[in-house]
């Protein structure tokens, strides 16, 4: 007999107690209670949650589909579940508007991503915007279209489910993944809440589907937010050491691959659509002549005074045109013997 592995359903709840949000959050919740193909999982507001924290440790040990609803751009929720540590590949919904000719450009864009270079699971993370505002009805729809595209068919051999097993086999599902041989099947559940104490956060998150490792972004910080792992690729390696409300980083990026999910502006927030003449040249902010495209010099003012504007309220003197200390050549290091020379040499022997 064969039945289906339940896909795992996430409801990230908004920041704020909105009544209609709320209302929108357990509707879905309610719809699928009882709907065998899916398993839900109640979070809060999935952005504010922390790396090691109850909430995204859960979403780290899942092992199948995903369908995440919040109240994101599906860029912001699919990179920041990545940025915590919850990989996989980015799977379309029907509910949203997908831009064809942006989709081909991409396709003949020769530039290395950093996608391109990691390895990600095969399983898929779908995401739905619940900011969209589609009736409660589309929604559940879609979650089990979803469900019945991906689920895996799941086989029970006569004999090896276990001897407490009940009657009814079409009622037994397994969340997380396939049923192994000789272990024991699970009724299906309610959903699960998980509470986690989430203050609100602010900091930068990078589409690596998007980001070519250029480094303009830890060259411009001057916060201590960016880094590179063992690889020498960019990522955000303290993201608490952001300042609330400055998105200039996002403004010096080429490619448009650092978002704010909480900024007011929807490409820095994670839309589908390119910023245009938002973005920055960065040798143009540092002293490169003047390239002539309309927009640049307002931009580019603009990123500088919002890093001085968070300068000054951490204490620290503005610094306009520089660059971070990434970016100042160093003395190239020394060995043992050039220090003993070097000490020799101050003895004046």
């Amino acid at each position: 007999m064969s039945n289906r592995a339940r896909v795992t359903v996430v409801v990230s709840q908004g920041q704020s107690h909105h009544p209609e949000k709320r209302k929108l959050e357990e509707e879905i919740v309610a719809g699928l209670l009882g709907d065998r193909a899916v398993g839900v999982t109640v979070i809060p507001h999935l952005y504010d949650l922390t790396a090691d924290g109850t909430g995204m440790l859960s979403l780290q040990q899942e092992t199948g589909d995903l369908i995440v609803c919040s109240w994101l751009f599906p860029r912001a929720a699919h990179w920041t579940l990545d940025r915590n540590g919850v990989h996989g590949q980015f799977g379309k919904s029907l509910l949203d508007a997908w831009d064809e000719d942006e989709e081909e450009a991409d396709a003949g864009d020769e530039k290395p991503r950093v996608l391109e270079t990691r390895q990600l699971p095969r399983r898929r993370i779908y995401h739905l915007d619940l900011r969209a505002g589609h009736p409660t009805g589309d929604y559940l729809d879609e979650i089990r279209r979803i469900a019945a595209e991906t689920s895996t068919p799941v086989v029970t051999l006569t004999g090896l489910a276990p001897t407490n097993a009940p009657a009814d086999e079409e009622s037994l599902v397994r969340p997380g993944g396939p049923l192994q041989l000789g272990e024991p099947v699970e009724p299906a559940s309610g959903p699960r809440h998980i509470d986690e104490p989430a203050a609100r956060r602010w900091y930068p998150v990078i589409d690596y589907s998007r980001c070519t490792n250029c480094m303009e972004c830890i060259d411009f910080c001057l916060f201590g937010v960016y880094g590179v792992d063992g690889q020498e690729t960019i990522l955000v390696e303290d993201p608490d050491n952001c300042r609330k409300g400055c998105p200039a980083c996002s403004r010096v990026c080429p490619e448009n691959a650092i978002l704010f999910p909480q900024h007011k502006t929807p490409t820095i927030a994670g839309s589908p659509e390119v910023a245009g003449a938002l973005k920055v040249d960065l040798s143009r902010l540092f002293g490169a002549p003047e390239p002539g495209a309309p927009g640049t010099e307002d931009a580019a003012a603009m990123a500088a005074r919002e890093r001085d504007e968070q300068l000054q309220l951490a204490g620290r003197a503005p610094v306009g045109e520089k660059t971070s200390e990434r970016s100042t050549p160093k003395p190239a290091p020394q060995d043992e013997l050039d220090e003993l020379i070097d000490a020799l040499d101050e003895l004046d022997l």
